[in-house]
């Protein structure tokens, strides 16, 4: 168990945890979130001892092993491969130490650990786990030197993955990867047999991943029983809650002030008077739950142009004298909201680049409305702010020969009003520099807006108003984004970028992470095939069964899911009473042992039946 206890952390003067608390069971999936700037990574600090608590403890069991990513990226001549293989530190000594003991006894019990961690496996285990993060067998072989800083995390992300500490930290894993190794790492993460504590703003990932969320606001930690949608119900109805009593004691204050304004100066009533000033004074106020009033983007609308805005006809794009894609056929209108769906390095970023106009056609035809203006955003513009700079100045600079007030009336569209607009960038948090970025790319009302994954630097609320804010932009909107919640509540149009091409993907998303497991065939538009013969037929019948395996086994695995999360809950009753979930308060502890050995039992039978539908799944 990993216990957080009264813990407070102070920087710079300024209180970041206060006296924050909180247990997390062993071998429980728990998701820490909170808004950016909220505290979060100065927990991690504390959590890893890079910072040490001014108040409170932080206790893990003895020998547990704690796993968590470092900031810098690894570097060097070793592979990937042999970068992962060497993070089990234990594995890697145990086998040297078996070639060279001389000691038979040793050697004995060397070979015993060995075969008990399961190291002689250990190549496949790492080759599984490179490929499933996007490396290909060539790719694990050649040196970390020749990759980019987000492949370099990939393999950083891989090696901590492959030694399986018993609790294992992860912040924004996701962040250097595409959809298809987000899914694979959500698969991965869901069967494992650690304590894992996952800092994440994707709705989806905490939903699909985690039994608990572990919400660090004001500096306190409240934690919730559950994925993130049931912990955004649980924070609503505190919500209504603690509106509810603020209004009470509202009524009450105002009724006590008036008492004491129209009795204080009477003989007969100075006493009952002083009595309520008193009250008055002892009085606790109720707060209610905290909300960012700057959290904003309101994209302004373009002036209307005539469709289509961009036609692509059989073009290619590429760098030099090399294509990346080729036979590119594609209309984009004023009201079209199109994701482009693929692996990261299939090309998506280099039509996105063609659409905005930084890369030219190499081959077929590219035609352009007139007038037409495009804003483009990349992490690279975040990641390029002048940090001396305030966002007024950014947008002075940006807008210049525009009067102060519509450059701030551009800036107040994204919260930055008042003081924030003279804050020094350095001062800003991740989400802030992201939301500056976005302004300074609408602020002249685009008509087409191309967005390349705007959302790895904004928490779960900021990613939920800038969905609402798309949402009711006038503009066209080009997405590359591997938020799967963000892409399925604002697309429309999906284009698939793979093997060269980028073509029409006439599924949804969910029919696209089917497709991507293994559930479902590619939907991409292809040529008509001939009619099929008896033997295709009795493929399909075949195909048909596999699907209803492969239902059955998707919701078993829901259903282990939450008798899992209803097991947790049973613990936190039993373990902590005051802490129980409303349903459980009250329950004798012998009652909480009898239900919690039924939940086991049934997910023991739900487990059987589990891995015979995927024995055969597998036939």
């Amino acid at each position: 168990m990993l216990t957080i206890s009264d813990v407070t952390v102070r920087l710079g003067g300024r209180t970041i945890i206060d006296r924050a608390s909180a247990s997390l069971p062993t071998g429980a999936s728990v998701g820490l979130v909170g808004r950016n700037g909220a505290g979060k990574s100065t927990l991690v600090k504390a959590i890893i001892g890079e910072l040490e608590p001014d108040e409170g403890s932080i206790d893990m069991p003895r020998r547990a092993r704690l796993g968590y990513i470092a900031q810098e990226a690894p570097t060097g001549t070793a592979s990937p491969f042999e970068t992962v293989l060497a993070a089990d530190v234990e594995r890697a000594a145990l086998l040297e130490e078996a070639e060279t003991s001389t000691d038979p006894h040793r050697l004995g019990d060397v070979h015993d650990r060995l075969i008990a961690i399961d190291a002689y496996t250990g190549p496949a285990r790492a080759a599984r786990i490179l490929l499933g993060l996007g490396f290909t067998e060539e790719m694990q072989a050649q040196p970390l030197d020749s990759y980019s800083g987000g492949w370099k995390m990939r393999v950083a992300l891989a090696a901590l993955l492959f030694s399986q500490p018993d609790v294992l930290l992860l912040d924004e894993p996701s962040n250097h990867l595409d959809l298809e190794a987000t899914l694979w790492l959500e698969n991965f993460l869901r069967s494992y047999p650690g304590t894992l504590l996952l800092i994440s703003h994707e709705r989806d990932l905490l939903n699909n991943v985690v039994s608990h969320i572990l919400h660090l606001q004001s500096g306190k930690l409240t934690l919730y029983a559950g994925g993130y949608d049931s912990f955004e119900r649980q924070r609503a109805e505190r919500a209504a809650q603690a509106a509810a009593a603020k209004a009470a004691q509202d009524a009450q204050r105002a009724k006590l002030e008036d008492y004491v304004r129209r009795n204080s100066a009477r003989a007969s009533t100075a006493k009952q008077a002083q009595s309520r000033a008193k009250m008055l004074a002892k009085m606790q106020p109720v707060l209610g739950m905290i909300e960012d009033p700057s959290l904003s983007f309101n994209f302004p609308d373009p002036a209307e142009l005539r469709p289509p805005l961009i036609t692509l006809d059989r073009a290619a794009v590429g760098y030099g004298d090399k294509p990346i894609l080729r036979h590119i056929n594609l209309r984009i209108d004023p009201d079209d909201r199109i994701a482009l769906l693929g692996r990261n390095g299939n090309g998506k970023t280099t039509l996105a680049r063609l659409l905005a106009g930084q890369l030219p056609a190499m081959e077929g035809g590219m035609v352009t409305a007139g007038k037409l203006n495009i804003g483009y955003f990349t992490q690279y513009q975040v990641e390029e702010l002048a940090g001396g700079d305030t966002p007024l100045v950014h947008m002075a600079r940006a807008m210049q020969g525009k009067p102060e007030s519509a450059v701030r009336a551009q800036l107040g569209r994204f919260g930055f009003s008042g003081p924030k607009a003279t804050t020094s960038v350095s001062q800003l948090s991740g989400g802030e520099r992201a939301r500056l970025a976005l302004a300074l790319v609408t602020r002249d009302a685009p008509h087409l807006l191309i967005l390349d994954e705007p959302t790895n630097h904004l928490d779960v609320d900021a990613r939920e108003a800038l969905v609402q804010a798309l949402n009711t932009y006038q503009g066209a909107v080009i997405l590359i984004s591997h938020d799967r919640h963000m892409v399925e509540m604002t697309a429309d149009r999906l284009v698939l970028v793979d093997g060269g091409e980028a073509v029409p993907y006439d599924g949804s998303i969910e029919d696209y992470i089917d497709f991507i497991l293994g559930r479902n065939q590619p939907k991409a538009e292809a040529a008509a095939k001939p009619a099929p013969t008896a033997a295709a037929k009795a493929s399909q019948l075949a195909w048909a069964e596999r699907k209803e395996l492969q239902k059955k086994v998707a919701k078993a695995d829901k259903d282990m899911a939450k008798l899992q999360a209803r097991i947790a809950e049973v613990d936190v009753a039993l373990s902590e009473p005051a802490k129980a979930a409303p349903a459980l308060k009250g329950q004798t502890m012998g009652k909480l042992g009898q239900m919690r050995e039924a939940l086991e039992a049934e997910l023991a039978a739900l487990e059987a039946q589990w891995m015979a539908w995927s024995e055969e799944l597998e036939g």
